[in-house]
């Protein structure tokens, strides 16, 4: 259930921020009256999200066990792709997407009402999509019962009433401590469902290995016990994995966790690269002091020379 709930309190509150993005950049340039075509294009997204949820789980059911294996598996390491692409970039954009709404909303604005709908029907409806495929995926594999599915539908009625309090100016928080702390929390989670996308593939005989158990510990933690079923609900975790499962969930967990946890680009300190320029004598007899010989390279070497020319043509020129 907490797996559902972090999904639905995350993709939701995506949702509610570009929703307010909107809003309030609609009521301070004066144009509250364009304020119905924004609610109505939020309304199509969230039905086409809801049909799209409903058409998962009501037509997987008319298939034969291993067609649903196989659907339900594809569509989950699906939906593990989307979900890392989507944290990736969020952590990537996070700090321009208000200026990016602004500048669609300004071009929507110019071009009528209908551009207007369109502009929070894509908007939000990305994030619906996602957050029904993901929730599907989650869901089946955390198994039958209310409590996957309340879960998802509590995080997103907590990212509405947590988007309302952002709007009123009623609740400030570190957005992007945050979406760090979640977006890891749900590379964590994606690991479990991309495991159990791979089982439902070796059930439906599209990859070998079901019978090739890495362990089993079903004596130490019972599936149905309470411990257990936490275990399940939270991390998608099963007592006796395929080896199959258990090398595909650390190859994408290890490698995607660091590189998000990572500083962005990799970038040296501030203080590393001046204890490189100072190792370096002819960028410290070369290079201004206001740091552009940090550039170094031919791309440097190309701005001096420009430069050098055109102080030759200034002084030519005057004379």
């Amino acid at each position: 259930m907490f797996s559902n709930y972090l999904i639905g309190l995350r993709e939701g509150l995506e949702a509610s921020l570009v929703v307010c993005i909107l809003v309030a950049y609609l009521v301070k340039t004066g144009n509250q009256h364009k304020l119905p075509a924004i609610w109505a294009g939020v309304g199509i997204a969230v039905a086409i999200s809801l049909a799209f949820g409903a058409g998962l789980e009501f037509g997987s059911s008319e298939l034969t066990f291993k067609a649903q294996e196989a659907l339900g598996g594809s569509l989950s390491i699906l939906s593990v792709g989307l979900v890392t692409w989507m944290v990736f970039w969020m952590k990537r954009t996070a700090r321009h997407l208000k200026a990016e709404l602004h500048g669609k909303l300004d071009a929507a604005l110019a071009m009528g009402t209908g551009a207007l709908v369109g502009t929070a029907l894509l908007a939000v409806g990305r994030e619906g999509l996602e957050t029904s495929l993901f929730v599907w995926g989650s869901v089946r594999a955390a198994g039958d019962g209310a409590g996957p599915l309340t879960g998802a539908l509590l995080g997103i009625a907590t990212s509405i009433l947590l988007g309302w309090l952002f709007y009123r100016g009623a609740l400030k928080i570190n957005l992007a401590k945050f979406f760090t702390w979640t977006g890891g929390m749900l590379v964590v989670v994606a690991a479990g469902v991309l495991a159990y996308g791979v089982h439902d593939l070796q059930e439906a005989d599209f990859l070998g290995g079901l019978g090739t158990t890495a362990f089993d510990i079903s004596a130490t933690i019972p599936p149905d016990s309470w411990y257990g079923t936490l275990l399940k609900g939270t991390f998608n975790f099963q007592p006796d994995p395929t080896v199959l499962q258990v090398t595909v969930w650390a190859l994408y967990l290890i490698p995607t966790l660091a590189l998000f946890l990572a500083p962005v680009g990799f970038r040296p300190s501030t203080g590393a690269k001046e204890q490189k320029v100072e190792r370096g004598g002819k960028a410290d007899q070369a290079g201004p002091a206001d740091g552009t010989a940090e550039r170094g390279g031919a791309d440097g070497e190309r701005l001096r020379d420009g430069a050098r020319g055109a102080g030759a043509r200034t002084v030519g020129d005057q004379a």
